[in-house]
């Protein structure tokens, strides 16, 4: 349990936090939020002693943080930044285990840490590879396990994915609230997106000019925001904001895709790790191609070099603006999974699913019937 009591903090003559009050439990994902300024990474940054007080206690489990030797509160503590941070001269396995090693866990224990830890972001082939050999979304993966190598029961992330493209971020939010919950970790999260604190949080804590304006789960800030600056924070997310209404509001970007010309094994393969039974499929120039299942690969699959001759065109597809309705009536219709959005210029711009359909429902889209 991590717990702010009456904690104050000045630069100069101006204050940047005004007396915080407010308890953490444990295993809670707590996003902090509010405008820019508004002191949501100054607290954050007071829990591991980057920052001190003017006046006020900040304890974990009842012991009061400032008792307490600051390097070793920060081994207890893990930290993952926008800017990563990792070492380019470390191999990814060495990355992880910087600090298991300085805690002097053994060789075999490092290992076993890497292994698992990779296994869970299905990254296990990258443990001798080089930052450099990475890309933006793979290396801040390695730096959110790296947070995670000595099992702290505190995770702290500075927007961790604000530079990420937004089919990137989509996957590692998914991911990092997929770890906090099998590891049962407590995370305090700073986002300036509130549609990521939405999505991630058990808590959200809203600040404003140095103060806590709101602490709420994300259903009761929707349902009851204190006022109109957390109004409208939440925008488009609001019971009464207009409704969407065209497919691009609703779609799925993070997606895995193909050229034709890849081989079929490689496909399967890929297919495997992402656990999935069809993979989209596009043309040299990016262009939407059709689709291929792992069960024409199964059928067809020995006899071919690549997927071009098994490649399907079944699925439906729809241009972004279209309307959102005519999609989710089809596919509550048909059965089928899904329906793939295309740009102008023919390029796969997402997949509307039955997920998006329940979100609409849950968000009460299309209010009274017509």
């Amino acid at each position: 349990m991590i717990q702010f009591e009456h904690v104050s903090k000045s630069y100069g003559k101006t204050p940047v936090l005004k007396g915080l009050n407010f308890t953490i439990q444990d295993g809670q994902f707590v996003v902090l939020i509010g405008p820019s300024g508004c002191g949501k990474t100054t607290t954050m940054k007071m829990i591991n002693r980057l920052l001190e007080p003017d006046s006020g206690t900040i304890s974990i489990d009842g012991r009061d943080i400032h008792q307490q030797d600051k390097v070793e509160l920060r081994r207890h503590i893990g930290y993952v930044i926008q800017q990563i941070g990792l070492f380019p001269n470390m191999t990814v396995a060495q990355n992880i285990c910087v600090v298991p090693k300085l805690l002097k866990y053994d060789k075999a224990r490092c290992e076993e840490i890497v292994r698992d830890l990779l296994k869970m972001v299905n990254m296990e082939q990258y443990a001798d590879k080089y930052p450099s050999e990475l890309s933006g979304g793979q290396q801040q993966r390695i730096g959110v396990l790296r947070a995670l190598a000595a099992s702290p029961p505190i995770v702290l992330m500075d927007e961790p994915f604000s530079a990420l493209d937004p089919m990137t971020r989509e996957t590692l939010q998914d991911e990092v609230k997929s770890l906090q919950q099998k590891l049962n970790k407590t995370v305090i999260f700073v986002s300036h997106d509130m549609g990521e604190a939405l999505k991630l949080a058990d808590v959200i804590i809203f600040m404003a000019e140095g103060e806590i304006v709101q602490m709420a789960s994300p259903e009761e800030m929707l349902e009851h925001p204190a006022n109109d600056l957390v109004r409208n924070f939440l925008g488009k997310h609001a019971p009464d904001a207009p409704a969407p209404s065209t497919v691009e509001h609703f779609m799925r970007t993070n997606l895995i895709t193909v050229k034709q010309n890849r081989g079929v094994l490689e496909c399967a393969e890929r297919m495997a790790r992402s656990s999935v039974d069809t993979l989209l499929v596009t043309d040299e120039e990016g262009r939407y191609a059709g689709t291929i299942s792992i069960g024409d690969i199964r059928r067809w699959g020995r006899e071919l070099n690549s997927i071009e001759p098994i490649v399907r065109q079944t699925a439906r597809t729809v241009r972004v603006g279209d309307d959102a309705r005519e999609s989710f009536d089809y596919l509550l219709d048909s059965g089928a999974n899904y329906v793939v959005v295309l740009g102008e210029d023919d390029t796969i711009a997402g997949i509307v699913t039955k997920t998006s359909v329940a979100r609409s429902v849950a968000e009460n889209l299309w209010g009274d019937a017509r």
